[in-house]
C-alpha cells in the first residue's frame, strides 16, 4: 500500500510543479498587462472550469501537464483569438522584448525556485550534506577491515530464503557464521588481510559454495569461524560482469553516526547553491549523453540489462518515488523531485520549438534581424513566419514523443529499482 501511495504522491507532485510552471507564465503575463484567456491543468476534455475576469480557469481530463493561453504568443494564436481594438496593445508580441523573455522563462524559473527551496529544506533541516564523522569512520573501517554484516542478500534461489529473509533473498553467509557488525576480519582461508582492497582480493579468489575459515577480532579477542561464500555478480574494468565469491559484508558504519548532516538555515543557503551548481552541470552532461543512452534503453526492453543511469519517464520516476516511500526514504523522495524540477527547467529552455526556449530564441532572433535591417537602412522584416517552422516543430514533437514512448515502455517491462 505504501508503494502505491508513493507512486500517487510523486505523480501528484509532478503535476503540481507543472501546473505551477504554467502559473508562472500566467502571473508574469498578467503582471505586464498581457491578455491571458485560459489557464488549465491537464489536457483533453474539460471536466470543470470557471471564468474570473477575462480568464477561464479549469481542469481537463488527462492529467499530464497544463497550459496557459496568452493572446499573440504566435501569429497563429492571435488569429484564433478575438482581439478588440482596445486589446491590441496587450497582445504578447507587441510587448517589449525583455517582458516577453521574462514571461517565457517564468515557467523554467518556477521549476528552479521549487527545486531550490526543496533542496534548501533538505540541506538545512533534514540532512543531505556528507557528515565528516561518517567519512572518517569509513576510512578507519577500511584500514582495519572492520565490517558490517548483511543478514539477507538479494538472491535468485527462493528455496535459499531463511528466517526473516524475503522471497528471492538468501541468508548472508557471514551473518549465518556468527560474524558481527564491528568485527575486524584478519585472515580469509589462511590469507592475511590488512585493508579493504586485500579483503576483496582474498574473497574474490574463493570458490562460491565451498566453506572456508575466516579469522575475526573484536576488542582484543580473536576467533575463527567457518563461512560458506555465495556467488555474486561484480563489474569488471571493461564494463562487463563476472561471477565472484562474496561473504555478505561491507565497510563498517556505526548506526549511531549518520552519513549526512543538517547544516542549518544560514549555512544551508551556500550548500544549496553548491548542490544546485553540481546538479546543473550534471544535467547538461546528461543531455549531451542522451543520444548514446537510446541503444542500451532499446536493448533493455528486449531483455538486456537496464543500467541505473539510463533515462526514465514520469512512469519510472513515479515508481522510484513509490519505492522510496515504501522504504521510508523521504529525503530521497524529495531529492528526486528536486532533480526532476531542475531537469525540466533546463530542458524547457533548450532553443527548440515547442519548448519555451524555442520561443525565446525566435523573439531574440526577430529583434536582432530588425536591428540589422535598421542599420542597413532596410525595412523591418517583421515577425518570423511560424508556418515555415511547423515541419521542424513537428519533427521535434515526434522525436520527443518517440523517446517518451521508449522510456515508458522500458519503465514498464524492465524498470529501475533502488532497493533489491
Amino acid at each position: 500500500m505504501a508503494y502505491i501511495t508513493g507512486i500517487i504522491l510523486f505523480a501528484l507532485a509532478i503535476l503540481i510543479s507543472v501546473s505551477l510552471h504554467e502559473a508562472g507564465h500566467m502571473l508574469t503575463a498578467k503582471g505586464f498587462g498581457m491578455k491571458v484567456t485560459r489557464y488549465f491543468v491537464g489536457f483533453g476534455p474539460t471536466l470543470w472550469s470557471f471564468h474570473r475576469g477575462e480568464t477561464e480557469y479549469g481542469v481537463k481530463g488527462i492529467p499530464l501537464g497544463g497550459f496557459v493561453k496568452i493572446v499573440g504568443m504566435t501569429p497563429l494564436e492571435e488569429e484564433e483569438e478575438e482581439v478588440t481594438e482596445a486589446d491590441r496593445k496587450r497582445v504578447f508580441w507587441r510587448k517589449p522584448l525583455w517582458q516577453r523573455t521574462i514571461v517565457l522563462a517564468a515557467g523554467s524559473f518556477t521549476h528552479f525556485v521549487i527545486g531550490f527551496v526543496a533542496l534548501w529544506i533538505l540541506v538545512s533541516f533534514v540532512g543531505v550534506v556528507a557528515n565528516p564523522a561518517y567519512a572518517e569512520q569509513l576510512e578507519r573501517s577500511q584500514e582495519d577491515v572492520r565490517v558490517s554484516v548483511a543478514e539477507c542478500l538479494a538472491g535468485t534461489d527462493p528455496e535459499a530464503a531463511v528466517g526473516d529473509c524475503a522471497e528471492g533473498q538468501i541468508q548472508g553467509p557471514a551473518w549465518a557464521a556468527g560474524i558481527e557488525s564491528g568485527d575486524s576480519i584478519t585472515t580469509v582461508d589462511g590469507t592475511a588481510v590488512a585493508d579493504w582492497d586485500s579483503l576483496l582480493e582474498a574473497v574474490s579468489g574463493l570458490t562460491p559454495g565451498e566453506p572456508v575459515e575466516v579469522a575475526v577480532a573484536n576488542g582484543g579477542a580473536e576467533r575463527t569461524v567457518e563461512v560458506t561464500p555465495y556467488a555474486a555478480e561484480a563489474e569488471t574494468e571493461d564494463g562487463g560482469t563476472e561471477t565472484v565469491a562474496r561473504l555478505g559484508v561491507y565497510v563498517y558504519t556505526d548506526p549511531a553516526v549518520s552519513p549526512t548532516t543538517a547544516v542549518g538555515a544560514v549555512d544551508g543557503v551556500g550548500e544549496t547553491f553548491s548542490y544546485t551548481g553540481d546538479m546543473f552541470r550534471e544535467t547538461f552532461i546528461a543531455l549531451g549523453q542522451l543520444p548514446s543512452k537510446i541503444p542500451p534503453l532499446w536493448d533493455a526492453i528486449f531483455g538486456g540489462e537496464r543500467s541505473d543511469d539510463s533515462p526514465v519517464s514520469v512512469v519510472g520516476a513515479s515508481r522510484l518515488g513509490g519505492e522510496m516511500v515504501q522504504y521510508d526514504q523521504w529525503a530521497m523522495f524529495f531529492m528526486l523531485l528536486v532533480v526532476l524540477n531542475y531537469f525540466i527547467g533546463i530542458f524547457n529552455l533548450l532553443p527548440l520549438l515547442p519548448m519555451d526556449g524555442g520561443h525565446i530564441a525566435i523573439a531574440w532572433y526577430e529583434k536582432a534581424r530588425s536591428w540589422v535591417a535598421a542599420k542597413r537602412g532596410r525595412p523591418d522584416p517583421g515577425r518570423v513566419d511560424y508556418l515555415k517552422l511547423m515541419p521542424l516543430t513537428y519533427a521535434v514533437i515526434v522525436l520527443l514523443g518517440g523517446f517518451m514512448l521508449l522510456t515508458i515502455t522500458a519503465d514498464i517491462v524492465n524498470p529501475i529499482t533502488i532497493f533489491n
